[in-house]
């Protein structure tokens, strides 16, 4: 058997590397973007079905404890690319002059790896020499206004994260402005500030600054709230601790409002969390593609599960879809910040080892439940808390413990927040990804040849030679070549159409046609690698002028190259940021879209006749006052 001379079929094999030309975007492609924390995450990811990762590089990114090596990112990459998966580097923190010599040098070290883009909130690296390599615009940007966004498409980014805050409307507004592709993040943990708005952490926990990747999270710990005239509102309560986003109702309208990159948060979320969540959008975005074929995946290959995706049983806060369809109640869950889980019943017996519980869901060995210790649903009490137990052993709707919680009482609710047989489950393989392979067997003179392809452009042709015969039983033949072709095994393939057309007339040995499966399988693979091609930066305008002429330290400016480059660019006045100088006096500290007045049903706007209270917050034993912008429904958080 020869497989010399093989012909592979590589769209755009003959375009220029060097010097790629700028392409735009496909904009009828939709990407799962999914969190890597390391690089084995990163490829469940892809298993599980995301089209795109994005993983931290060795330093300067957003999440300070989820670095990864650029060997490991290497060999993500190559796993991605197997199924035309793109994966993206977050190096999006702001940095200082003695750092971005070390940044420019990690981003090219993150190029050559075969990284797709890196995610990026400093522009002071625009006033570097960068390699060709695709820029994506970090939340912590602040990407919440068109001219803002538009500016940045005419600098060179190719895709912008956009605020989490932004209506259904106002993303309507930015894609009428831009041709970037936008991107949304549809799951997972919320920050109450707008991102790159918050400077508690610096201020007040040794200068942990969010914008360098080392919030404390201040957000999510218990505070009081008073009028300024003293009188109490809210006693221990995680007033800033938002649900967590989840727009599984919202994806056919974020596409039409036009996102079509959707963002799974969770750089520090455990991998069953990754697996459950990824492989639940992957189906919700997979039955859109099925009902509207004017769109499609950004990568290659259909998943199969173990298991049945559900991601309210991995780690949330509740739900929420934040601000899609504007203003709404409950955004927060002042109770607590923890992972609470999915309610199961209520406890309707206490005997000396054992509960029963009035529930109609199945329980397991090894389960985890959780109560409050007060009940929470009636009143608001300051020594209400969120305690829990595991399950030793479940016998129906009777569960054995190793000891009961002595603030356990009949008739408090139970939670589920760890699912034993589904964590099991996720526990092992629990996906196969595969792409769809059609073969086409032709007799030649010398024996056969074998032609497969993807049907994504890539194709391939193999040949044997051996000393033909004819086949006695011609359909029963068919059925042999047919049953050996499809034997793909352990490979990305799965089968798809078989032809053997006038080679059913031929009889081979199943070592013949075995041969030209694994020729052709193997040729095929490498010329879907050879075929990928990463994207390419989009062109850079520097005439162009920035839509602010002044900025503050909400600009988040931290070096002399980000200066130059927004001087270039018309600003005449650029503060510099808070982590550099610190602003002296009363200051906002944090801009959020939630709002503590609304939320406690003391709006103006939504309650007639009530007075527009001046309110203080004690958060962390740190006095904060509240200020409000009604004009623009904003609250700022002053310290």
């Amino acid at each position: 058997m020869s497989t010399e001379g093989v012909e592979i079929f590589i769209p755009g094999k003959f375009q220029a590397q060097a010097t790629p030309e700028p392409v735009k975007l496909a904009d009828n492609k939709l990407e799962l973007l999914a969190p890597a924390k390391n690089a084995d995450y990163g490829i469940e990811a892809i298993r599980h079905g995301a089209d795109a990762v994005y993983i931290g590089a060795p330093a300067f990114g957003a999440r300070h404890t989820a670095g990864n090596s650029i060997a490991d990112i290497a060999r993500l990459c190559e796993f991605a690319h197997r199924y035309h998966a793109q994966v993206f580097v977050t190096v999006n923190t702001i940095m200082f002059d003695s750092e971005l010599e070390q940044a420019r040098q990690l981003i090219w070290d993150v190029y050559e790896a075969g990284a797709d883009a890196i995610i990026v909130q400093d522009l002071g690296l625009l006033e570097m020499e960068l390699p060709p390599i695709a820029l994506h615009a970090s939340t912590q940007m602040d990407n919440r206004v068109p001219a803002k966004v538009a500016f940045l498409e005419h600098v060179g980014f190719s895709q912008a994260v956009l605020a989490r805050e932004l209506s259904l409307s106002q993303i309507r507004d930015v894609a009428a402005e831009t041709n970037l592709r936008l991107e949304f993040f549809i799951h997972g943990a919320l920050c109450v500030a707008f991102s790159g708005q918050c400077y508690i952490s610096e201020a007040y926990t040794d200068n942990r600054s969010a914008n360098r990747g080392e919030c404390s999270q201040q957000c999510r710990m218990p505070g009081n709230l008073k009028t300024r005239q003293g009188e109490t509102i809210a006693t221990n309560e995680h007033m800033l601790s938002l649900k967590d986003n989840n727009q599984t109702e919202n994806l056919e309208a974020l596409i039409d409002a036009g996102i079509r990159s959707f963002k799974i948060e969770g750089r520090l979320k455990d991998l069953s969390y990754v697996k459950n969540v990824t492989a639940h959008y992957r189906q919700q975005l997979d039955a859109i593609i099925a009902r509207r074929p004017e769109f499609e995946s950004a990568s290659h290959g259909r998943c199969s599960y173990s298991f049945v995706p559900d991601p309210d049983k991995s780690f949330n806060r509740g739900k929420t879809d934040y601000f899609v369809h504007e203003r709404k109640p409950e955004i927060a869950d002042f109770r607590t910040p923890k992972y609470l889980g999915v309610e199961v019943g209520k406890v309707s017996k206490i005997a000396k080892d054992h509960i029963v519980v009035d529930s109609n869901v199945e329980f397991h060995n090894g389960d985890g439940l959780g109560f409050f210790a007060r009940n929470y649903e009636k009143a608001r009490l300051s020594d209400d808390k969120l305690t829990g137990f595991r399950v030793n052993r479940a016998e129906g709707k009777q569960l054995y413990l190793k000891s009961i919680p002595e603030e356990l009482r009949v008739g408090v609710t139970l939670y589920r927040n760890h699912d034993q047989e589904f964590e099991m489950l996720l526990a092992k393989e629990s996906a196969e990804r595969l792409v769809t392979v059609d073969f086409a067997l032709e007799e030649t003179p010398a024996g056969l040849s074998l032609f497969a392809a993807d049907r994504h452009g890539h194709s391939v042709t193999v040949s044997a030679d051996f000393e033909k015969q004819q086949a006695n039983d011609v359909a029963r033949n068919c059925e042999g070549l047919k049953k050996n072709l499809g034997k793909l095994g352990n490979t990305d393939f799965m089968l798809g159409k078989v032809n053997v057309g006038n080679a059913g007339g031929v009889f081979a040995p199943a070592s013949i046609i075995n041969g030209l499966r694994r020729d052709a399988i193997e040729a095929l693979s490498k010329a879907r690698i050879d075929g990928y091609q990463r994207p390419t930066p989009w062109e850079r305008d520097d005439s162009v002028r920035y839509p602010q002429k002044s900025m503050t330290y909400l600009a988040n400016v931290a070096n002399q190259k980000a200066k130059d480059f927004f001087t270039r660019h018309g600003v005449v006045s650029i503060r510099d940021a808070y982590e550099v100088r610190p602003v002296k006096g009363d200051a906002p500290l944090m801009i959020t879209k939630h709002c503590i007045r609304y939320s406690y049903n003391m709006c103006p706007k939504e309650v007639p006749g009530i007075k527009a209270e001046p309110l203080e917050m004690e958060l962390g034993g740190k006095q904060f006052k509240l200020v409000f912008d009604c004009h623009k429904c904003e609250m700022l958080v002053v310290g």
